[in-house]
């Protein structure tokens, strides 16, 4: 089995790449507001402790299921050591079956990033993004008090890349990942 992490800053295009690249790919998209956006559905509110176990039981059972792989998107401080151990309890549960693991980063300026938090494609599968202006505040909060672009030399796995994909069409990015790759 295949684990391809997608990871960037918000809005930076990581479910929109990830779509491209399942259609590609024998690859199956668990982009992170598929947990994310039912879990606020239910309590009302961003409930982080249902969300990571809801994504634990999608990954314990995908891990056995046999299946090609999954590209699982998701936001990642780099200065975040919680981040890194989560990253590593994931790789926990694939590690039994054999899987290999795969690593994609996307970058791009904030202002790029602001213009995209508003396209059709996120707030359709985004409801908690559809204030606008709530979700620029939230994005921008995120840049000040989090570092969500790796240094160079920072990652520290095989099977890596990093992308700027400030001007590329999300078809180009997934083919330049599948090629990487060989996936």
């Amino acid at each position: 089995m295949k684990l391809l992490f997608l990871f960037g800053d918000a809005a930076v295009g990581k479910m929109t790449v990830g779509q491209e690249l399942a259609k590609i790919t024998d690859l199956r998209l668990f982009h992170n507001h598929m947990t994310i956006e039912p879990v606020i559905e239910i309590f009302g509110y961003y409930n982080p402790a249902a969300i990571t176990g809801l994504r634990r039981v999608i990954f314990e059972e995908y891990a056995k299921s046999g299946n090609y792989g999954m590209i699982f998107t998701l936001m990642f401080a780099f200065d975040r050591k919680e981040d890194w151990d989560e990253l590593e309890r994931v790789k926990d549960i694939f590690r039994p079956y054999g899987t290999e693991f795969y690593y994609a980063e996307l970058v791009a300026p904030q202002k790029i990033r602001l213009e995209r938090n508003a396209t059709e494609n996120r707030l359709m599968h985004k409801a908690s993004k559809r204030d606008i202006e709530i979700s620029n505040q939230r994005l921008i909060n995120d840049d000040n008090n989090h570092r969500f672009e790796s240094f160079p030399g920072e990652i520290p796995f095989e099977n890596y890349i990093k992308i700027d994909n400030s001007n590329l069409p999300p078809e180009t990015v997934a083919e330049m990942i599948k090629e990487r790759f060989d996936l």
